[in-house]
């Protein structure tokens, strides 16, 4: 008697079945790898602002020019609001080595949908988004007044 060896179509097809359905179930899991890793990013850059913000105050503070509306510290130039980096691309640029190919950097000046006095950083070339719920961006907005803090936004609902 011969023996078969091997497998038959019904069961090939049966294997082919249950493969799809665990791509089908398992795809959505990993479709938004890429958004999730830029979110994850702002909120890293959102902490490098945050501790880089702590250090330029803590300079201002020793050069006695935390109080001041506007002002230079010297050793790196970094302008400063009540003792925090100004809302400018430069500044913020100054405060943070951004790589220009990863990352996209808007003063209030180059757009009149951002608030005044605001950076908008946005991840790999993406605009500004007035928008919450489609925003992948972080916000700077300098300080108000003395002894206010500036506020840093983190919108990544369209990430």
């Amino acid at each position: 008697m011969k023996k078969n060896q091997g497998f038959t179509l019904v069961e090939l097809v049966i294997v082919i079945v249950i493969l799809g359905i665990l791509a089908i179930t398992a795809a959505p899991k990993f479709l938004n790898l890429s958004g999730d890793a830029k979110a994850s990013t702002l909120s890293a850059l959102k902490g490098s602002l945050e501790s880089a913000n702590a250090m330029v105050y803590s300079k201002a503070l020793l050069q006695s020019k935390e109080k001041d509306a506007t002002a230079l510290l010297t050793n790196p130039a970094v302008n400063v609001v009540y003792g925090y980096t100004a809302a400018t691309v430069d500044d913020i640029g100054e405060v943070l080595d951004l790589a220009t190919t990863e990352w996209t950097v808007i003063d209030d000046s180059s757009t009149t949908a951002a608030p005044a006095n605001t950076v908008v950083i946005t991840p790999e070339a993406l605009s500004y988004e007035t928008d919450a719920t489609k925003a992948c961006q972080l916000l700077y907005v300098e300080a108000a007044s003395q002894g206010a803090k500036p506020t840093i936004t983190l919108q990544t609902q369209g990430c």
